[in-house]
């Protein structure tokens, strides 16, 4: 193997999504280290991730989505399902439905309470506000000069106000802010905009520190494992522009590759279940059960009610003049529905209650289809998708070869857990109470899908499997605590090997309640405040990078 002297790092970032792009930032900002931030994706040039609603062409592509695929889940009588996940400069954050939420202090408490001290509410709200530039400005709740930028949104529906009315006469009752640590009732989301257009991790975190000198942003490296060396991670191994490279680092590896990327990495450098390992000709470089297990995520159940003499999407898109002046809106005034998050309305309650919070979460939207990817229906309606937030139903992910390049094997295995099921039936049978409230009678709401043949206990089962989709927030498979199952501390150090750290959703040892993106940016800056801690340790001697082959230096992407 010819060896070329080139740079050498003191970090390596793996995945730059919202985790990445955030410690890349905090990191680079000493110039005394040097950081090398990895991406397996492009960059986020492409004009649909920046249009709101460009989700729609996003999700599904592999110029932005990993396109992952689910195995067949028994709990979805045998589906399999797309798992989108961002594949691009911002990540998640350029594909995603761009809420801003926090869950519940309860979620961080119950954490904390686990065994991983420093992880309590009270240590964790500091840290949301330090990114978060909110439109109301500073506060005891909000920040007001960080770069994460939380805007309101910039339309309304009457079909909207409507549901959110019912869901008041429902006894869900109306708040103005999901964020400050108890989200029981029901509001308008406000979402990672600025004036009507996407704020991913990459515009927030990246795109005023690129010209650093000791910062460089590779984009199209697929990071295939880790070496090891005396019990320390010492270097990664990439294929970038067809060649195989050996990058070493100084101080440490950093995984944001997310909840499914993350374990996948480390079970292909040899870290993770033995009895996979040893299947798959790997070898056990150093035995960590729980990598790849505990996968957790939230099923949303997508209640889609026809609806009369009311304006939604569907009848809009449908005549080319509808598409024009949906068009000339954004052009001229960045509103309307192409501003759209996915979702505008939001609620959280209880599926009964016996529960102690909050533990279901509404995503209301004026339109309807089958699936996403799909026109929307002909017909004017509008959707109410339901999720439980704390499920008790645990997945797995396990790769299925060494080649980085054969995606890993991802079950669910949705409503597993009888709880699960019993908070399924009964989130469809609130959903029907609040439909059915005097707010909504005056558009007629019929229920299209799962449809009012569907009443015993049995049916209503049979019916969340039936119409259960991800809603994108898998979380867990490198989960952080002590014991068997956990694969990082609390300082998020992977257990028994120095120098690596898991920096994203997967080391959530249960999931909040709520979206994930904004929790991955706090845990983040959580981790770069503990490396740069860590760092004042003394640092072992200067590494290089080795090519394979001839290849240029490395420049930013």
């Amino acid at each position: 193997m010819a060896q070329t002297p080139l740079d050498s790092y003191d970090y390596l970032i793996v995945g730059a999504g919202p985790a990445g792009c955030l410690l890349a930032n905090r990191l680079s900002a000493d110039p005394g280290v040097s950081v090398l931030l990895i991406e397996a994706g492009g960059r986020d040039n492409y004009p649909w991730i920046h249009i709101p609603v460009g989700y729609l062409y996003c999700i599904g592509n592999p110029r932005t989505d990993w396109c992952y695929n689910t195995e067949a889940d028994p709990g979805l009588h045998g589906r399999a399902l797309k798992y989108p996940r961002g594949r691009v400069l911002g990540g998640c954050s350029s594909i995603n439905g761009m809420i801003y939420m926090r869950g519940q202090a309860a979620d961080y408490d119950g954490w904390a309470a686990a065994g991983n001290p420093g992880w309590a509410w009270r240590d964790v709200l500091p840290l949301f506000k330090r990114s978060e530039h909110h439109f109301a400005g500073a506060s005891d709740l909000h920040g007001g000069d960080g770069e994460w930028r939380v805007e309101r949104q910039r339309l309304s529906w009457d079909i909207l106000e409507a549901f959110r009315e019912a869901a008041a006469q429902s006894g869900i009752a109306r708040i103005d802010d999901f964020n400050g640590g108890d989200n029981e009732g029901c509001s308008y989301f406000q979402v990672n905009q600025k004036r009507g257009v996407r704020w991913n991790a990459s515009k927030a975190f990246l795109r005023d520190i690129r010209q650093r000198p000791n910062l460089r942003v590779l984009t199209g490296a697929e990071a295939e494992r880790l070496e090891l060396e005396g019990g320390r991670a010492s270097a990664l191994w990439l294929r970038w522009q067809g060649r195989a490279l050996r990058v070493a680092a100084r101080r440490e590896i950093v995984l944001c590759a997310g909840a499914i990327g993350s374990p996948a990495l480390l079970q292909r450098s040899g870290i993770g279940p033995r009895p996979l390992l040893e299947r798959l000709g790997i070898g056990v470089k150093h035995e960590l059960p729980g990598v790849g297990e505990n996968l957790q995520d939230h099923l949303q159940l997508r209640l889609i009610y026809r609806v009369e003499g009311v304006k939604t999407l569907n009848r809009i898109v449908a005549t080319p003049w509808g598409k024009l002046g949906m068009g000339l809106e954004y052009l001229l005034k960045r509103s309307g529905p192409l501003s759209m998050a996915p979702s505008q309305l939001g609620a959280f309650a209880k599926s009964d209650p016996g529960q102690a919070r909050a533990n279901l979460q509404y995503h209301v939207q004026p339109l309807s289809l089958e699936r996403f990817g799909e026109p929307l229906h002909d017909f004017p309606a509008f959707t109410a998708s339901v999720c439980n937030l704390r499920p008790h139903s645990r997945g797995r992910v396990a790769i299925t070869s060494v080649d980085a390049a054969v995606a890993p094997s991802i079950q669910p295995n949705y409503l597993s857990d009888e709880r699960d099921l019993q908070v399924a039936a009964d989130a469809i049978r609130l959903t029907r109470r609040i439909v059915a409230a005097p707010a909504l009678a005056g558009y007629r709401p019929e229920e299209y899908k799962p449809g009012p043949q569907y009443q015993s206990q049995a049916d209503l089962q049979r019916a969340a499997g039936e119409i259960g989709t991800t809603i994108f927030h898998p979380v867990g498979t490198c989960a952080m605590g002590q014991g068997q199952g956990a694969v990082v501390d609390a300082r998020l150090r992977v257990h028994g090997i120095g120098g690596l750290r898991v920096v994203d959703a997967s080391i959530m040892p249960s999931i909040v309640s709520g979206n994930t993106c904004s929790p991955v940016l706090m845990i983040a800056e959580k981790a770069a405040q503990m490396i740069k801690e860590d760092a004042l340790r003394p640092v072992l001697p200067a590494v290089q990078l080795q090519v394979r082959g001839e290849a240029p230096l490395l420049r930013e992407a």
